[in-house]
């Protein structure tokens, strides 16, 4: 299973939110590249990044952060925030980000997430983040009145091979990922599964092992020091791919 390490950028800063609320932003580190080169030293392979302006808004609002990373610190990238539409997949896979996830698109535009699918493949992943199973959408703001399996479905369908999925009433909690949802969701599609959300301790990262998961993206409990990076990837047993 991969490790994937957090850094979420608003205004320029690494913060991390609770339950995706922007109002609880809070700063837990200084410099995007160094605390990603600390990943890299650490063993990681990848990093999780998150534009939270752009998810909000729209557009790319801190590209320049996140191609920094791409370049300097060792890790490949998987970015998502605001990436709705073909400019901005190729441009930000050309200039150096490994994977790309689609989030609001792959409810509102999924003929765009089929497009992007066939033109990159596994470059391209769907972030499904939901609120007591529905399915929300820009930056969390707004909850859809679709379930998170069935999208999952239909993104299978279309093509997508990894799916990031958060449960956002525990994003930021440290209360644990959601194994019951997770375990469904593992069940219903082929999908590689990436689990997000409420990553506590080592425990989290033994539960997902053994459901067999692709990934687990870790954040808050990396930087309040509640997990060890290195031995959650010595736990996960990491691969690179």
């Amino acid at each position: 299973m991969i490790i994937l390490p957090a850094i979420d950028i608003k205004d320029g800063c690494c913060v991390r939110l609770r339950r995706g609320d922007f109002a609880t932003a809070h700063k837990v580190a200084e410099d995007a590249v160094q605390t990603a080169a600390a990943f890299s030293t650490a063993g990681a392979a990848w990093i999780h990044m998150v534009d939270l302006d752009g998810a909000k808004e729209g557009g790319a609002k801190n590209e320049h952060i996140f191609l920094e990373v791409a370049r300097h610190s060792g890790l490949r990238v998987e970015l998502g925030g605001g990436i709705r539409d073909m400019s901005a997949v190729e441009r930000y896979l050309e200039k150096g980000i490994s994977r790309v996830i689609l989030g609001s698109a792959a409810v509102k535009n999924p003929v765009f997430v089929r497009d992007a699918v066939h033109a990159y493949g596994d470059r391209i992943a769907v972030g499904i983040d939901a609120r007591d199973g529905m399915v929300a959408t820009e930056g969390w703001l707004d909850t859809s009145a679709l379930h998170y399996i069935d999208l999952a479905r239909r993104m299978e369908d279309i093509g997508v091979r990894y799916i990031i999925f958060t449960d956002i009433t525990r994003d930021g909690m440290l209360e644990g990922v959601n194994l019951e949802q997770l375990s469904a969701l593992r069940k219903a599609v082929s999908c590689n599964i990436i689990a997000s959300g409420g990553v506590r301790d080592l425990s989290d990262v033994e539960a997902c092992t053994a459901l067999r998961l692709y990934g687990i993206i870790c954040g808050k409990a990396l930087y309040t020091g509640g997990l060890d990076l290195r031995r959650a990837i010595e736990t996960a047993g990491e691969q690179t791919c």
